[in-house]
């Protein structure tokens, strides 16, 4: 009989896809689900990279493409990176992974080993402690209150640091709280790790181009570029270019660590598909018209969708400055009912008892580390999202002491 390998043991399904899963179970039995549970734009790829792809084919490029990625496509990830960051980057510091995940899943197998520890600020994306633990590393939490805009706190970094740190991990835009880190704050944290020369630092900056209220990215680099030697930025082309399907990330690193990085990935799925990278390299070739046109409708969702979880009596809401999700607090309603009978224990109880009675997927903070909470993803139709506030604002009525 089968036994699975002892590190998957204690290794959950991500929570986001656990409950888009379950979304779509409801979904196929007649339920009249509204799933908010995934971060997926709700837009169409753009026609460049459509054309891209096209392109690809007629040109009879269908062989094994190199692991590291195909020359046009890194040539444009690095002008990118100078149009949009004011980096100079050479192609050796570049590779092409099948989406961000597996960037992040290549350099935690290229650089940790048992024990070492990795410091994530909470609330984080699901996979970063996951992934860590797969490979022996010990994840370790550094709690971001929602009174600092969910922004870690340097001295806070500072005292999770020890001899065994491997890397400190910077997701901002934060998915899920939309929180955005000012130039201050990375000033702060540069500052800590220079007094820290063994910490590495994953910078997933896949939100950048989703940011509101006119405030611009900052990458770490831009502020510390002394730095750059311990810097591995994370990108790729799933959010702002509404390309979760095509699987192309990217990542940028010190040469070190990406042939490294490039080696575990020749010995995992090598290269990835061709026509996605051709796809890729035309979108970023293209002015950034579509992307901003995409960014202004998610800052119009976010305050239509941010004003109504406001209003409702029983839940706070900070208002996200980047990214496309809504992460309200539900710390008044524990311990309570739903009009359905569920004992909302926790926000793992409150989730569920929402998608089960009002048909909305969400997903619980718990899952990002930081709860009582809900993350809801307001990349979806604007009718969508005007009947999920109003589900959600009936639910919460219903709820009895």
């Amino acid at each position: 009989m089968f036994k699975p390998a002892e590190r998957l043991a204690t290794l959950p399904t991500p929570a986001t896809i656990a409950m888009a899963a379950r979304a779509r179970e409801l979904k196929a039995q007649g339920k009249p689900v509204i799933s908010l549970a995934l971060g997926q734009p709700d837009f169409p790829s753009p026609n460049a990279a459509l054309e891209g792809a096209v392109a690809e084919v007629r040109a009879g490029h269908t062989g094994y493409p190199p692991i590291p990625g195909q020359k046009p496509l890194l040539e444009a990830i690095a002008a990118k990176f100078k149009r949009d960051n004011g980096l100079d980057v050479s192609l050796e510091q570049l590779m092409v992974c099948n989406g961000g995940k597996q960037a992040i899943f290549n350099a935690f197998m290229a650089s940790l080993n048992e024990g070492d520890e990795v410091v994530v600020p909470a609330p984080y994306w699901v996979s970063y402690p996951l992934i860590a633990r797969m490979f022996g590393g010990v994840p370790v939490e550094v709690p971001c209150r929602e009174e600092d805009g969910f922004r870690p706190q340097a001295e806070a970094i500072r005292s999770a640091i020890t001899p065994r740190t491997r890397w400190l991990v910077l997701n901002f835009p934060n998915n899920p709280t939309g929180a955005i880190l000012e130039r201050a704050d990375l000033e702060a944290i540069a500052a800590v790790l220079r007094d820290a020369p063994h910490v590495m630092v994953m910078s997933d900056e896949i939100y950048e181009h989703l940011t509101f209220d006119g405030k611009a990215h900052l990458s770490l680099l831009n502020v510390a570029p002394d730095l750059a030697e311990r810097v591995l930025i994370i990108n790729g082309m799933s959010k702002a270019y509404a390309m979760t399907g095509w699987r192309v990330g990217f990542a940028c690193g010190p040469v070190p660590l990406i042939k490294a990085m490039i080696k575990v990935q020749g010995n995992a799925t090598s290269g990835i598909c061709t026509l996605a990278q051709g796809g890729a390299a035309a979108a970023l070739r293209e002015d950034m018209a579509g992307v901003q046109a995409m960014r202004a409708t998610y800052e119009r969702r976010r305050g239509v969708v941010v004003g109504a979880l406001q209003q409702i009596t029983g839940l706070s809401c900070a208002m996200p400055q980047g990214a496309f999700y809504a992460y309200p607090g539900l710390s008044t309603l524990m311990g309570m009912y739903s009009a359905g009978g569920r004992l909302l224990k926790d926000d793992v109880a409150f989730a569920e008892a929402l998608l089960e009675e009002a048909h909305i997927a969400t997903v619980p903070g718990s899952a990002f580390g930081y709860g009582p909470h809900l993350r809801l993803s307001f990349a979806a139709a604007d009718a969508e999202l005007a009947e999920a506030c109003e589900r959600l604002k009936d639910f919460v009525a219903g709820i009895k002491g």
